[in-house]
């Protein structure tokens, strides 16, 4: 009997576990009309999204980085025409969002910076020996 009971002890507390976490309570879904102006709002916004991913999709620089990376523009162009309302408002939100290519030196002189940080970390712990300024 005790056997059994020991084998059994890991299983029966992972039950318990699932047990507790099906009985935790989850939030309620809150149901409520939507306006038609809603819905047609939405669908402009979402076909001025598309029209803003396709002006990019169009320019030459792009198709040049799409073939680049072995993508048609002709089939960039029709996923962007199968995406929802939503998902074509957020890519373009994010694309307007986009800096125009000119961090890469802030981006360098953080990595550099973090890896000074790190080297002088380990030398002052006796890891390394690079800064003879560090004991």
């Amino acid at each position: 009997m005790k056997l059994i009971r020991q084998r059994s002890k890991s299983a029966s507390v992972l039950l318990v576990t699932l047990m507790v976490l099906l009985t935790v309570p989850f939030q309620s879904v809150l149901a409520a009309m939507i306006e038609t102006e809603a819905t047609l709002d939405m669908t402009v916004k979402g076909q001025e999204a598309r029209n803003t991913i396709k002006t990019i999709l169009a320019r030459e620089d792009a198709q040049a980085v799409l073939r680049a990376q072995g993508i048609d523009p002709l089939e960039a162009r029709a996923r962007v025409d199968s995406l929802t309302d939503a998902e074509a408002v957020r890519i373009a939100d994010q694309i307007e969002e986009l800096p125009a290519g000119g961090n890469f030196l802030v981006g360098l002189l953080i990595a550099v910076g973090v890896i000074v940080i790190i080297l002088a970390i380990t030398d002052a712990l006796g890891y390394t020996d690079v800064f003879t300024f560090i004991r």
